[in-house]
């Protein structure tokens, strides 16, 4: 167990002098107007670099993601009645199919599906 720790010890020792040599030596400069400037084939950009982004098209996505993460979820029930019983199964598999539609229904009526507005 001694060794163990000593080992231990001495692996984090070394991460540590590695990593301070390392920041030592690579040493970038983030002054360099060329570097931090947006490359347009050469020229200066003709707009800026920061346009604004569609709150409206984060929003669907983030839903869209919920729900397609929800979809993986429900997936697996296929398997389980080789595993459980079917009552249980259709009452867990209607309270998730309920809390889905819920949600549904509350980003319906607070408008984030609403693309024109």
């Amino acid at each position: 167990m001694l060794t163990l720790i000593k080992a231990t010890m001495m692996i984090i020792f070394l991460m540590v002098i590695l990593l301070m040599a390392l920041n030592l030596v690579s040493k970038k400069t983030f002054l360099d107007r060329e570097k931090s400037s947006p490359f347009e084939c050469g020229f200066e950009p003709m707009t800026s670099a920061r346009l604004p982004f569609s709150l409206q098209f984060f929003l669907i996505a983030i839903i869209f993601l919920i729900f397609d993460i929800e979809i993986s979820l429900i997936l697996p029930i296929i398997i389980t009645p080789k595993i459980s019983s079917i009552p249980s199964i259709s009452i867990t598999m209607a309270l998730f199919v309920i809390i889905l539609i819920l949600g549904l229904y509350h980003e319906w009526t607070q408008g984030a599906l609403n693309w024109s507005k």
